[in-house]
């Protein structure tokens, strides 16, 4: 790595949730749809490309807007949301992307002859009497569509599954009968007509209804053996299933990933606030990497891109991974220099965390009560300071992991009431050093402290706020 890489992986202003990994041409791309800070309704902006060198996962290259709202037909003059997609390579050489409007029951479909676009509008997905899909009687939900293209075959994944006493699911399933499930069905090679009838994909063997299919279909092959990944009932938590057929059935294995660390050993509080979740596994070099994403702002609108490495066991299966600071940097931090308060992989409330349901900052109680991933400015602003606000008294954040030492010397930059930060190495152990923090408008370096560390292989760092009002948590430096 040219530089340290933290979770979120993208720059603090950027907002890509569902992401799908994708290597092509020895770079790592994420295509995923765009959150807009601020906003009140999922995916407000066009769709923007990230992408790496495979030999450097820090160094990140943005590719600009790849495909606008008002490219797609249907979609012109309501501009509706652009929901989660995703891009194959295509037996042609060509790169597809697959995606799904908000209120168009469709799913279209844009081609470049390069991974990074711009795409430019081809079709939507339609069967050979030109109907769309979504658009018959009894179709699959047209929502969260993932491809595979393999020995000829184009496969397309698709579908939603809420639960009935939902408020806008009898509008949604009513007006025309869909099913509800994940299904798939198979293309041509044109990339967009159907030529199968949609299939309801199975998952078998799970014992809890909370790990049932919810939405996020995602499909990969890894040394001939399929992975349906999928978000859970649960929603906030990434589960899969594996099978030696594309269409399944499928055998459900486990947890991937949580964006609040539950199941994670054994878990049952959630260590961060959670909220949906949408993201696949990519193998970059030899390693493979887990993709899901974060919510911010008392919301579950304007969420982030985070990962994690995960291990493949020697019968082809993955055992859920614990939330980290350092995700694709592959190892610890360095226990020196100044770090961002926005890389905490643990934060929550003296109450704990709560699982964001639409838009939270309706709810008064949650503004005053609860802690949150923040900015300052405006969406998209190239410096937006990104910070922890309203740290009360019990309020953590958490950071994992550092390299070992036996000492460092540690300081906060805040602002807000004063008060004291405890620092533990562990959320529940002894305090072992306590900051000072004097009132102030502004940010402000707290004072200097020394903090020992038991003998042990890495560092995680806890900071708890004491006091009678509260704070904002912008950095914090070691040395």
């Amino acid at each position: 790595m040219k530089k340290q890489i933290f979770n979120p992986y993208l720059p603090n202003y950027e907002y890509i949730p569902d992401g799908e990994p994708h290597v092509y041409e020895d770079r790592l791309y994420v295509y995923g749809s765009h959150d807009r800070f601020g906003s009140i309704f999922f995916c407000e902006n066009d769709y923007v490309l990230w992408s790496a060198p495979t030999d450097d996962l820090s160094d990140w290259t943005y590719h600009g807007t790849i495909f606008c709202r008002d490219q797609d037909p249907l979609n012109k003059e309501i501009l509706s949301p652009l929901f989660a997609p995703d891009v194959i390579r295509g037996s042609d050489g060509r790169y597809y992307l697959y995606y799904a409007p908000s209120n168009t029951r469709s799913i279209g479909v844009a081609v470049s002859d390069k991974p990074y676009g711009p795409f430019e509008f081809l079709n939507h997905v339609k069967d050979t009497d030109n109907k769309l899909i979504g658009q018959r009687d009894h179709d699959p939900y047209p929502f969260d569509p993932a491809v595979l293209v393999e020995n000829g075959h184009v496969y397309l994944y698709l579908g939603f599954a809420p639960d009935p006493t939902w408020d806008f699911v009898e509008e949604e399933f009513g007006t025309i009968p869909l099913q509800s499930g994940a299904f798939v069905v198979e293309l041509d090679n044109d990339m967009y007509t159907v030529i199968s009838k949609p299939q309801k994909i199975e998952i078998l063997g799970y014992e809890d209804e909370g790990h049932a299919f919810l939405e996020a279909s995602s499909i990969r092959n890894f040394n001939g053996t399929y992975y349906f990944i999928y978000s859970s009932m649960n929603s906030h938590e990434l589960c899969y299933g594996m099978s030696d057929n594309p269409k399944g059935p499928f055998v459900y294995k486990g947890i991937l990933h949580d964006n609040g660390d539950l199941g994670y050993k054994g878990n049952t509080k959630a260590l961060c606030y959670t909220g949906n979740n949408h993201g696949s596994i990519e193998k970059i070099k030899d390693d493979y990497y887990i993709f899901g994403h974060r919510q911010t702002n008392y919301s579950t609108y304007a969420r982030q891109g985070i990962a994690e490495k995960i291990f493949m066991n020697e019968d082809g299966s993955f055992d859920q991974v614990e939330m980290t600071s350092c995700g694709l940097n592959g190892k610890p931090l360095i226990p020196e220099g100044e770090y961002s308060a926005s890389i905490a992989c643990n934060l929550y409330s003296k109450e704990g965390a709560l699982h964001y349901l639409d838009n939270c900052q309706e709810y008064e109680n949650i503004r005053i009560d609860h802690p949150a991933f923040s900015q300052d400015g405006e969406d998209r602003e190239d410096n937006p300071n990104q910070f922890i606000k309203n740290m009360r008294d019990g309020s953590l954040a958490g950071f994992k992991y550092f390299e070992y030492v036996k000492e460092i010397k540690l300081s906060v930059r805040t602002k807000g009431d004063e008060g004291i930060i405890e620092v533990r190495n562990n959320p529940d152990g002894p305090v072992l050093a306590k900051i000072r923090l004097n009132k102030n408008k502004d940010y402000t370096q707290s004072e200097e402290v020394s903090v020992s560390f038991p003998e042990e292989e890495k560092i995680a760092l806890y900071f708890t706020y004491k006091g009678e009002g509260s704070i904002d948590f912008i950095s914090f430096e070691l040395r």
